[in-house]
């Protein structure tokens, strides 16, 4: 009998569960796996990324890591994490969308301009997300029944949506209805003097929402789908045409939200709100982890995009002799950095 044989014999062990224990990739080579795949890798930078600089800022600076200074990452970047939400929608169908930040200050034009003349709150807010959810679905049908360029036809969205904020009014517009008020400054408490605003709240609904849909419906299968090839997802028998439309009309809903949400923060609307703001989405879903090209991409990925942009600005804040400038020089150092490992990661995949 064999060394192999006997071990065996006096183990109790078959031999096929020792071939497959043999086989089975070990732990270090599954790491090795998740942080070379294009699918997997950008997130798990990102995540360390934001350990990181978390850590160091607390070694740094005192008070850095308290709940309520975490959190507050939360409260200030809520319409943020909305708007990039649906940009993560757009970008993992291989598109692109440059209108969110201008559909932001319509909305929140929108909102001051209604509630100044009186309109109650409970129908502004329904009004103005089906304003802008329509915005967003005309978009989609350019793009689709026109083969428009989506870089294109959202800058013409852009334009007109900028412009829509001059037609309304172009100065600042103060809101004073007090339901409005109420909703934008009350907290709710969670315990040892934290506290966190209605708008997180909102936005970690529709990041719930957005998973869902992505990871548990035929419908984020088909944007997956979409984003990997379109000629392949046709010959796969996708809804390719209503799926394409669908992906802008959800980017001009969480536009709306975040309009919404971002009124609630300033309590006013103004015509420059926003301005450049969807680079800011932009980037924080591909330091998030999701390709450009699309296919491959995480809402959560998203969201810890935005947290990593946040996190760089708490940084700013609490060092005191840095412009508000400098967060704009990390994020395209970061961005750079992520768009760098997105193609060397597609490339070794390929």
């Amino acid at each position: 009998m064999s060394t192999i044989e006997r071990t065996i014999s006096d183990s109790g062990t078959s031999a096929d569960e020792v071939v497959q224990t043999s086989t089975r990739p070990g732990l270090a080579h599954r790491l090795r796996g998740a942080f070379t795949s294009p699918k997997y890798g950008p997130v798990l930078v990102t995540g360390i990324l934001f350990v990181a600089v978390l850590v160091a800022g607390g070694l740094r600076y005192p008070g850095f890591l308290s709940g309520q200074v975490v959190l507050n990452l939360l409260v200030d970047n809520a319409y943020l994490i909305v708007l990039a939400v649906g940009m993560t929608f757009v970008i993992l169908t291989g598109g692109i969308d440059l209108s969110v930040g201008a559909v932001v200050a319509l909305s929140t034009m929108m909102v001051a301009s209604l509630l100044q003349s009186g309109v109650p709150a409970g129908a502004v807010i329904p009004l103005v997300l089906v304003s802008t959810t329509v915005l967003g679905l005309l978009v989609g049908l350019m793009i689709h029944v026109f083969q428009v360029q989506p870089f294109i036809a959202t800058l013409a969205a852009m334009f007109l949506a900028r412009g829509l904020c001059y037609v309304i009014s172009q100065n600042s517009i103060s809101i004073s209805d007090p339901t409005f008020i109420a909703l934008a400054v009350s907290r709710i408490p969670l315990g040892g003097g934290m506290s966190i605003t209605w708008s997180v709240v909102i936005a970690l609904l529709v990041v719930s929402a957005a998973v869902w849909m992505l990871h548990r419906t035929r419908f984020g299968r088909t944007v997956y789908g979409l984003g990997g090839g379109e000629h392949s997802a046709r010959l796969m028998g996708l809804p390719v045409a209503r799926t394409k439309v669908l992906v802008y009309a959800i980017s001009g809903l969480c536009s709306g939200i975040s309009g919404i949400l971002f009124s609630f923060y300033t309590l006013s609307g103004y015509p420059l709100t926003a301005v450049g703001t969807e680079l800011d989405a932009i980037a924080a879903v591909v330091i998030g982890g999701t390709l450009l090209t699309g296919g491959y991409g995480f809402v959560l990925g998203s969201v810890l995009g935005v947290l990593v942009l946040g996190i760089i600005q708490t940084i700013i804040t609490f060092e005191g002799t840095l412009s508000s400038w400098w967060t704009k020089i990390f994020i395209g150092g970061l961005l750079l950095a992520f768009i760098g490992l997105q193609r060397v990661l597609t490339i070794r995949r390929a």
